[in-house]
């Protein structure tokens, strides 16, 4: 999926999971292009608006056709897969959270 930034993102996979009493979905994508090392990576600030692009047109109709309503969504964004739990020091990592109320996605910083 090509973002506003400019940046090209790729679905990794999708984790429903409870936090506490709230059920999270969390959406987590590959960007290569968002390594640190890259002398061209974009700096958060370009890629802030690719989140709620994600949210809004990937998360909130996934959300729709399997007829979920999660307290939280996040979207992350990984230079590399990462197992999710697990750090890895030299992987560039952004993560996002929003509520979805009434189809938009309203964000929840961390």
């Amino acid at each position: 999926m090509d973002l506003p930034s400019g940046v090209s993102a790729d679905l990794q996979e999708v984790l429903i999971d409870t936090v506490g009493s709230e059920t999270w979905i969390r959406f987590r994508f590959i960007a290569p292009k968002i390594a640190r090392d890259s002398d061209s990576a974009p700096d958060f600030a370009m890629l802030e608006p690719d989140f709620s692009h994600l949210c809004v047109n990937l998360a909130v109709p996934y959300l729709q056709n399997y007829e979920l309503e999660p307290d939280k969504v996040v979207i992350s964004m990984s230079d590399r897969a990462v197992k999710f739990g697990l750090s890895d020091p030299d992987a560039t990592q952004y993560f996002e959270q929003f509520r979805v109320e009434k189809g938009d996605c309203i964000w929840e910083g961390f």
